[in-house]
């Protein structure tokens, strides 16, 4: 397993990390138990969750598979990065969302116990609240981690400006503010190109791409559907949309002789500014077929036709549409 710097910090997580959104919802406890034992076992540190999810449950079901994995001792605490979120409704009263200070206190509280930790080693805004100042949002996070309860704050899904508001904001408390964030990144998806990287870059900030796959549709869909497997209704609007293109990338990945959903991860993992795809494996056989996207190396040639089928913006901005 390979590892990395999660953005400009010191602490190193691996080029996968491990998602759970599944767990709860689409694998069952006693699998979502094997999958990560067996991501340990690959040399997977990285674990990444939300206080919302299993919410076809309940809110917080999947932190509490992750807790009774994680109560099972043998070093798994100690091995694992722990990433969990914050912002979903958790509830039905005023308070029980968002980043007001009372609801980050109180979630990070739940999250703790579901978790059966002591601590987060990284606590993530799950989306911006525009409503909520960054001071009252920087003092909450500063006084958690004075608390020892989490090492380092992330966001997810904030654009470009959002980023430099907040690092701006911790500056001035000269506080280290942001080390990550975890965007919508994948081939059919590079609107993060114009702004969201180029700010992560500039300051420093570690890329996580969720949904690296586009919910499965470049884990080669058409060969799946013409063996058989069915399509969400979803994932068919989405067929219908990229069909030209998915025939194109299936028949590339045919030529380099690679699963498809292994070379959409070896892109990403191509890309400078990405720290480590967010996988969602349903099976152990789905999170070893993604390893084999360390070890893909994608020519310069290669690169420039999944380019040409899947372009992108055309840089960052503001070049990408202006002079």
């Amino acid at each position: 397993m390979d590892y990395t710097h999660l953005g400009r910090s010191g602490l190193l997580v691996s080029r996968l990390c491990l998602g759970t959104m599944n767990f709860g919802a689409y694998a069952s406890e006693e699998e979502s138990f094997a999958i990560m034992d067996r991501a340990l076992e690959l040399g997977i540190n990285f674990i990444d969750t939300a206080n919302g999810y299993g919410r076809s449950v309940h809110p917080g079901y999947t932190e509490e598979i992750i807790g009774r994995w994680l109560a099972q001792g043998n070093g798994r605490r100690e091995r694992v990065v722990l990433a969990t979120k914050v912002y979903g409704q958790m509830g039905e009263w005023p308070n029980e969302g968002r980043l007001s200070a009372r609801h980050i206190h109180a979630a990070c509280a739940a999250s703790l116990q579901r978790l059966q930790t002591d601590h987060l080693d990284l606590y993530q805004m799950h989306h911006v609240d525009r409503d909520t100042p960054w001071e009252e949002i920087w003092q909450a996070m500063e006084q958690l981690y004075h608390e020892g309860k989490t090492i380092y704050i992330g966001s997810s899904n904030f654009a470009g400006w959002h980023l430099a508001q907040a690092q701006e904001s911790a500056r001035r408390r000269q506080f280290f503010g942001l080390v990550s964030e975890q965007s919508l990144y994948n081939l059919t998806a590079r609107t993060v190109e114009l702004e969201v990287l180029p700010a992560c870059e500039a300051y420093g900030l570690g890329v996580l791409p969720w949904s690296p796959l586009a919910g499965g549709l470049l884990g080669g869909v058409l060969q799946k559907h013409a063996e058989g497997r069915r399509m969400s209704e979803s994932i068919q609007r989405a067929v219908e949309k990229y069909r030209p293109q998915l025939e194109e990338y299936e028949a590339l990945c045919r030529e380099i002789g690679a699963d498809p959903g292994v070379v959409g991860l070896a892109w990403l993992l191509q890309q400078p500014e990405v720290t480590a795809p967010i996988i969602g494996p349903r099976t152990i056989a789905q999170l070893e077929e993604a390893l084999n996207a360390l070890t893909l190396d994608l020519t310069p040639e290669m690169l420039g036709r999944l380019d040409a089928i899947f372009p992108g913006p055309g840089g960052p901005a503001p070049e990408a549409y202006a002079w």
